[in-house]
C-alpha cells in the first residue's frame, strides 16, 4: 500500500462524492420547499435503495465474496446489474478488496479500508486515493470468480452498465412519472449518496460502535441498529468470526433482510448450499472470548492466579457440557431421519429415540444452569 502523501489522488471518486453529496445536501431540500416530492416519487426512491443495498449485501457480499451459499443465473444477473446500479465498483473488484479486507484486518499496510486507520479512512477516505498502486488490478484472490461468465461480464461492461442504470432507470422512471428531475433527484442522486453511506458504514462504523460477542481477534462489532440501514450486516463481530456463514443476524428476531431473501430464494430452488456455522462453535466461540475478558480484569486483582483458575474450571466444564449437547444432538437428529424411513414403533430404534430425547433435556438443562453459571462468574470477575 502506498503512503498517504505519495498516493494520486482519485479525481473520479471526488467528483462523483462532492457533486451527489452537495445536490443531496443543498438542491433536493431547496427542491422539496419550493416544489415537493410525491408519494410515489419517496416509493421509488426506497425500492432502487433496497435493491442496490441488497445486491451488495446479497451478492457482492455474501454471495461472491465468502460464498456462503450458491444462486441460479437469474438470481446472479439481478444481482450483478443492482451492483452496477449501486456505482461500487464491479464485482471482481469489490470482491478483491473484500477478501483482503478479512484476510488482513485491521493490518494498516495490507487492508483496504483498516479501521484502525480512523473513521474517515475506513468510511470513505481509502478511495479518494489510489493506495494500493499496481495491487490495484490484481486480481489473483479472486480466480474462482473470474470463471463466473456474469461477473466477468460485468466487469467488462461495468462503466456502461453503471451508466445506463444510474442514468437509465431514474429518467425512465421520471418519464413514466410524469416529473423527471423529481424523480431523478430521489431515486438518482438521493438514493445513490444514501446507498454509498449506508455500505460504507459497514466498514466503519461497524467495526467502531457496538460490542464484541464472538472474538477481540478484530475490531468488528456486532449492531443491532447498524444492521436496520445495512440490510443485516450490522452483526459484524459475528460475521468476522464466522464469514462463510450466510446469515449475519443468526437468531429469528435479528434484522437480517439479506438473510430472509437468500431463504425464501432457497424454498423455490433459485439458491441452495446455504452455509452455517455450527451452532456449538458459536457458542465455544462465546464462552472463549466471555473467558478472555474475565481473564484481562482479573489480572489486575490480588490473588488473581486462584480466581484465573477458578474460571478456567468452569469454562472446562461449559465446554464439556456444549459438546455432550450438541453430539447428542446430532446422533438424535440421524435416528429421527431412520425412523421417518420406516416403521419402527414397536422397535428398539425407536426406545433409542425416546431414551435419547430424554437425555437431551436432560443435557438442554444442564447446559443451560452452566451457561449461567459460567456467564454470572464472568460478569462478577469483570
Amino acid at each position: 500500500m502506498i503512503e498517504s502523501k505519495d498516493a494520486p489522488i482519485s479525481w473520479l471518486n471526488i467528483s462523483v462524492f462532492l457533486i451527489t453529496g452537495l445536490i443531496a445536501l443543498i438542491w433536493i431540500p431547496i427542491h422539496a420547499f419550493t416544489h415537493g416530492f410525491t408519494l410515489l416519487e419517496v416509493i421509488a426512491c426506497v425500492l432502487c435503495l433496497g435493491y442496490c443495498g441488497m445486491s451488495i449485501t446479497v451478492g457482492y457480499h455474501r454471495l461472491w465474496s465468502h460464498k456462503t451459499y450458491q444462486a441460479n443465473s437469474f438470481v446472479r444477473f439481478i444481482l450483478a446489474i443492482g451492483g452496477a446500479f449501486a456505482l461500487q465498483n464491479s464485482i471482481l473488484h469489490w470482491c478483491s478488496d473484500h477478501r483482503n479486507h478479512h484476510r488482513y484486518v485491521d493490518n494498516n499496510d495490507k487492508d483496504p479500508y483498516s479501521a484502525k486507520r480512523g473513521f474517515w479512512f475506513s468510511h470513505i477516505g481509502w478511495m479518494l486515493r489510489q493506495y494500493q498502486g499496481e495491487e490495484y488490478g490484481d486480481y489473483k484472490n479472486v480466480k474462482d470468480l473470474q470463471k463466473d461468465k456474469i461477473v466477468m461480464w460485468q466487469h467488462k461492461y461495468y462503466v456502461p452498465l453503471a451508466l445506463l442504470t444510474n442514468l437509465g432507470i431514474p429518467l425512465l422512471l421520471g418519464w413514466l412519472n410524469g416529473d423527471i428531475l423529481s424523480m431523478f433527484l430521489m431515486s438518482g442522486v438521493l438514493r445513490l449518496v444514501l446507498s454509498h453511506h449506508f455500505t460504507f458504514f459497514i466498514n466503519s462504523l461497524a467495526h467502531i460502535w457496538g460490542k464484541s460477542t464472538f472474538s477481540s481477534a478484530h475490531t468488528a462489532k456486532d449492531n443491532h441498529w447498524l444492521s436496520l440501514v445495512t440490510y443485516g450486516e450490522g452483526y459484524h463481530n459475528f460475521h468476522h468470526t464466522f464469514e462463510y456463514d450466510y446469515r449475519n443476524g443468526i437468531h429469528w428476531y435479528d434484522f437480517d433482510p439479506s438473510k430472509w431473501f437468500i431463504k425464501t430464494m432457497s424454498l423455490i430452488g433459485f439458491t441452495w448450499g446455504l452455509r452455517k456455522a455450527p451452532q456449538e462453535r458459536i457458542e465455544q466461540a462465546k464462552a472463549k472470548f466471555k473467558l478472555e475478558q474475565a481473564k484481562d480484569k482479573l489480572l489486575a486483582l490480588p490473588n488473581a492466579a486462584a480466581h484465573i483458575e477458578k474460571l478456567e474450571q468452569e469454562y472446562e466444564v461449559l465446554l464439556k457440557r456444549i459438546n455432550a449437547f450438541y453430539s447428542t444432538q446430532k446422533r438424535f437428529i440421524d435416528l429421527k431421519k431412520k425412523k421417518l424411513v420406516k416403521d419402527v414403533e414397536k422397535t428398539e430404534l425407536y426406545r433409542q429415540l425416546q431414551d435419547m430425547n430424554q437425555q437431551l433435556i436432560e443435557l438442554k438443562q444442564k447446559l443451560k444452569a452452566q451457561q449461567n453459571n459460567f456467564a454470572r462468574l464472568s460478569l462478577q470477575y469483570s
